[in-house]
């Protein structure tokens, strides 16, 4: 009798997606990907989006979530708990408050970048120097949220050392970040807007008509860390080891980045 019943339980098993059920049992649910959140600055998301391609093909386990905006509101929602795992920034300012903070454990310089000044693509206005800006011909000049922005940060050291940054005050249109400058000089909202150059170079719709000098802001540097909260470590960790590898490199070069020294 006993062998019976076992062999009817046996029979009575049901192969589903491959998995044997038996009567009264659920189906296994397929492995759930890990879910790894990457707060990132905005002018990383086209170098971004390509890798993560790359990476989850190679990592079918998990799904890279980004979080794309401006470094200080970035910082901001990371101080207040939003859930991350890794956050790029696009200043070094920004990732200094969460390392002396707490937040952030491993970190590392990543990427360097330049300030560029952009007009739309059919612009007619030569410009040789930034002081320029104060002539009529600009209605409109475009820089991100200095408080919030790092490419808003650098426009205003730039502006302040050629002494004209209180004279455009009132040309001056903010954005929440450096592709929302981008899309106001795409749009003609803006006649001229301070950008890094891998943005620049995303656009046809705009022209770079001016290199910043270096000397002018401070060094444009994007550091990477993960977050001590992270419920991830380990995946954050592959991940980050990941952007620092040529593949990853050749993808930010390929956008106008230069590696970090």
């Amino acid at each position: 009798m006993f062998k019976k019943l076992a062999s009817l339980a046996v029979g009575a098993a049901l192969l589903v997606g491959g998995i044997a059920v038996l009567p009264g049992q659920q189906p296994a649910e397929a492995a759930k990907k890990t879910e790894i959140i990457v707060s990132a600055a905005a002018s990383l998301q086209d170098s971004l989006d390509k890798i993560a391609v790359q990476y989850e093909k190679q990592h079918p386990g998990i799904d890279l979530v980004f979080n794309y905006g401006a470094s200080g509101t970035l910082q901001k929602q990371i101080e207040q708990g939003a859930p991350a795992d890794l956050f790029f920034s696009a200043g070094d300012k920004q990732m200094n408050a969460l390392v002396d903070g707490g937040f952030i454990g491993d970190h590392t310089e990543l990427l360097k970048n330049q300030l560029v000044l952009v007009a739309p693509a059919n612009s007619k206005t030569p410009i040789t120097t930034i002081t320029q800006l104060t002539d009529k011909a600009f209605k409109k000049v475009a820089v991100g949220q200095p408080e919030s922005v790092p490419a808003g940060q650098y426009a205003q050291q730039a502006l302040t050392s050629k002494k004209v940054w209180d004279t455009l005050q009132s040309k001056l249109v903010f954005a929440k970040d450096v592709r929302q400058v981008l899309s106001y000089v795409e749009t003609g909202n803006a006649d001229a807007g301070f950008v890094y150059k891998t943005d620049a170079l995303t656009s046809s719709k705009v022209k770079i008509v001016l290199t910043v000098g270096a000397h002018a802001h401070k060094a444009i540097n994007y550091p990477v860390g993960i977050i001590k909260e992270s419920d991830h470590q380990a995946e954050a960790k592959a991940f980050y080891n990941y952007v620092q590898t040529k593949a990853a490199g050749d993808v930010f070069a390929s956008y106008g980045f230069k590696l970090a020294d």
